[in-house]
């Protein structure tokens, strides 16, 4: 990988690493469906300013619009919404980790959904991953209450969605450029949150922190974080794309420690170990079993 692809990959696992902490602050004002409206709608008006919607892109959009509501539903919408309601209840950092997950769901998806063999590497990552967040949950520092066990299940569903749409896009949308997909995919977000974004706007102004975490999630853990995620697909391929998701977390991490005072626990810890190990064996970047070489005589 060249500098400039390990730089850019290392900027987006901060910027949506980010977006956990971003969301924590504004969820509790704005509510999910008004701050993930705000997000996917801003998101897509600074992406098609960028692009300035070339004519081949727009009679694209245009033709498969009904696919492209599915899709922001399904990779968007939703997860981004749900996430956002789980951090109405755990902390930033929590919700990071328990979104490492993705690659989990999306390997299970793509083997129910197109056949994909799963390895015995990869079906040992899964329990693996399964015991990584029962450990994160189990010896959390929040009450085990049912609220907080319901913020667990809609993030994790979260990343089950995540999995599905990846999936749905891989199939559905072959050949359309890039970027063309993200506003595709954005754009049907915003259309499929109007509604309830509409329905639940709060009564109270925001804050100037909060208008500025909506600012940053839409633009840059949002717009510019895709526009980075679309050039490292092209540069490096999706399997070094992929390890985005071990950076993801830790940013998360951090960034609740530094600007939330959030504190892991050893609970914490232990799952964030447990699942990036289970990442690591269902990513296939570290075998079942490790070949070793015999010296020769």
């Amino acid at each position: 990988m060249r500098p400039g692809d390990l730089g850019a990959l290392l900027l987006l696992g901060a910027l949506w690493g980010g977006s956990f902490a971003f969301i924590r602050v504004a969820a509790p004002a704005l509510g999910p469906f008004v701050l993930m409206e705000l997000r996917v709608l801003l998101a897509t008006a600074a992406l098609a300013a960028g692009a300035l919607l070339a004519a081949s892109w727009r009679s694209g959009l245009l033709r498969r619009w009904r696919g492209f509501l599915a899709l922001g539903a399904l990779n968007a919408a939703i997860p981004f919404t749900l996430i956002a309601a789980s951090e109405l209840r755990l902390t930033a950092s929590l919700a990071a980790i328990l979104n490492s997950t993705t690659p989990l769901f999306g390997a299970l998806v793509a083997a129910v959904w197109m056949g994909e063999r799963l390895g015995r590497g990869a079906v040992a990552g899964l329990f693996l991953g399964v015991a990584g967040v029962v450990a994160l949950v189990g010896w959390s520092p929040l009450p085990a209450s049912a609220a907080v066990l319901l913020a667990v299940v809609a993030s994790l569903a979260a990343s089950l969605f995540y999995g599905i749409g990846s999936v749905y896009a891989k199939l559905k949308f072959p050949g359309l450029p890039a970027p063309a997909m993200a506003i595709g995919q954005l754009g049907g977000a915003s259309a499929v949150l109007l509604l309830p974004a509409a329905a639940t706007v709060p009564s109270a102004p925001p804050d100037q922190s909060v208008l500025l975490s909506v600012l940053a999630l839409a633009l840059l853990s949002t717009a510019a974080a895709y526009l980075l995620y679309f050039r490292l697909l092209a540069s490096v391929g999706p399997t070094r794309t992929l390890t985005v998701t071990f950076l993801v977390p830790a940013f998360g991490v951090l960034f609740g420690a530094l600007f939330l005072d959030e504190r892991l626990g050893p609970g914490a810890l232990l799952g964030f170990a447990l699942i990036l190990a289970s990442l690591l064996l269902v990513t296939g970047l570290v075998p079942a079993r490790a070949r070793t070489k015999r010296p020769r005589p």
